[in-house]
C-alpha cells in the first residue's frame, strides 16, 4: 500500500443534507431558517466531544481563503460567510459544513486510498443527522439536493491523485476520456471549476441516483486501481527510456527551490510536484511526507499571511522562497541511483 500511497494523496466521502420545508441556501427566507440550521447541527454534533464550531461571519476573508486553500471548506461556503459555518474535528479530518450550496455538506479525508475508511467515519456522523432533523427525502429521488447530481445518496466519493508521469507521456487527455466512459469526473486540486496544479487530480463519481453508496464507492475505487497501474506503468517507462532528462528536470527543481529569492506560486506548486516525483524515483528523499504535503497550501498567500504576523504583500513571492527554501533544505534529501 505505501506504493499505492505515493500515487493516491488522499481519499475523501462527502454526503450531501438538506432539512425538508427550506429553501435552498440562496433562497432562504430569513437569517432565522440558517440560524436554525446551524444550531440543529451544532446540538447534534455535540454528542461526538472532538468538534470546534467555527462561524465564518467570525472570520477574516484570509482566514476564509487560508481555510480554502487547505482544502478545509469550499468557495461557495466563503461566499455566503454572513450565514455559513462549519465544524471540524480534532484531527482535522471531519468537516461539517453549514450553510453551503446545500444546508449540510459533511465530509472526511484520510490519507492514502481507501474510500472505505472515511465512508465508515462519516457515516456514524450522518446517522446522527438524519435521526435529529427532518432531512429531505423522496422514495424516488433519494435525498433532495440543491445540484441534480448529488441526487439519489447524496454522496461523492472521491480521490485525490499525484499522475505526474501520465502528464509526462501526455496520456492525461486519454484518461479524462476514460473517465467520462466511466461516469466519472475529473477535477483539479481546489475541485470543481479549478484546473489541475502539481500534477494533482481529484477524480470522483458523476452522479449518486441509482447507485447505492457502496456501488459508488466500488465504481471509483476499481477506477483508480486501473489508473494507479497506468501510472506506475509509465513511471518505469520514464526510468527507461527518459532517465537523464527527467532527473536532471527535477534537480533543477530542488536546485531552484533551494536558492531561489523569488517565487511565485504557480511555480512554487510546479516545483514540489517535481521534488515529490522526485522521491518517487528514488532521487531524492522526503524525510516526512506529511509536512512535505503541508507545503503546498503553506506556500499559498492567504496561508503564508497567517504564518507570518507582519506580512508585506508586495514581498509575497520572496518571503515565499525564503520559508519554502528553508523548509525543502530540511526535509529533502539528495541521493544517488
Amino acid at each position: 500500500m505505501e506504493e499505492f500511497d505515493k500515487i493516491a494523496i488522499s481519499s475523501r466521502i462527502r454526503l450531501a443534507r438538506n432539512v425538508d420545508g427550506l429553501k435552498f441556501y440562496t433562497k432562504l427566507d430569513s437569517e432565522i431558517d440558517a440560524s436554525y440550521i446551524t444550531n440543529a447541527v451544532t446540538k447534534t454534533l455535540e454528542k461526538f466531544d472532538y468538534f470546534s464550531l467555527i462561524k465564518l461571519s467570525n472570520c477574516s476573508l484570509n482566514e476564509c481563503n487560508a481555510m480554502f486553500e487547505r482544502h478545509l471548506i469550499s468557495k461557495e461556503l466563503i461566499e455566503n460567510k454572513d450565514i455559513s459555518s462549519l465544524a471540524i474535528s480534532e484531527d482535522g479530518k471531519v468537516i461539517v459544513m453549514v450553510n453551503e450550496e446545500d444546508h449540510i455538506r459533511e465530509q472526511c479525508i484520510e490519507n492514502g486510498f481507501n474510500l472505505y475508511k472515511p465512508y465508515r467515519r462519516l457515516t456514524k456522523i450522518d446517522d446522527e443527522i438524519l435521526s435529529s432533523l427532518p432531512i429531505a427525502f423522496d422514495k424516488e429521488l433519494g435525498f433532495i439536493t440543491a445540484s441534480p447530481s448529488n441526487l439519489g445518496t447524496g454522496m461523492r466519493a472521491s480521490v485525490m491523485l499525484f499522475l505526474p508521469a501520465l502528464e509526462m507521456q501526455n496520456k492525461i487527455e486519454q484518461l479524462f476520456k476514460s473517465a467520462k466512459e466511466n461516469q466519472l469526473t475529473i477535477r483539479g486540486i481546489y475541485g470543481e471549476g479549478s484546473n489541475a496544479k502539481g500534477s494533482l487530480y481529484q477524480i470522483s463519481n458523476q452522479g449518486s441516483l441509482g447507485y447505492s453508496e457502496d456501488e459508488i464507492i466500488d465504481k471509483v475505487s476499481q477506477f483508480i486501481y486501473d489508473v494507479i497501474s497506468e501510472e506506475k506503468s509509465s513511471r518505469e517507462e520514464i526510468l527507461t527510456e527518459k532517465y537523464e532528462t527527467v532527473k536532471d528536470k527535477i534537480m533543477r527543481a530542488y536546485g531552484i527551490l533551494t536558492n531561489c529569492y523569488y517565487l511565485e506560486e504557480d511555480e512554487m506548486i510546479s516545483l514540489l510536484a517535481l521534488i515529490k516525483f522526485g522521491d518517487a524515483l528514488g532521487f531524492l528523499q522526503i524525510l516526512d511526507d506529511e509536512k512535505f504535503m503541508k507545503l503546498f497550501y503553506e506556500g499559498t498567500k492567504a496561508n503564508l499571511q497567517e504564518i507570518f504576523d507582519f506580512f508585506q504583500i508586495e514581498k509575497e513571492n520572496i518571503i515565499r522562497s525564503e520559508y519554502i527554501s528553508k523548509e525543502i533544505k530540511h526535509l529533502v534529501q539528495r541521493r544517488e541511483k
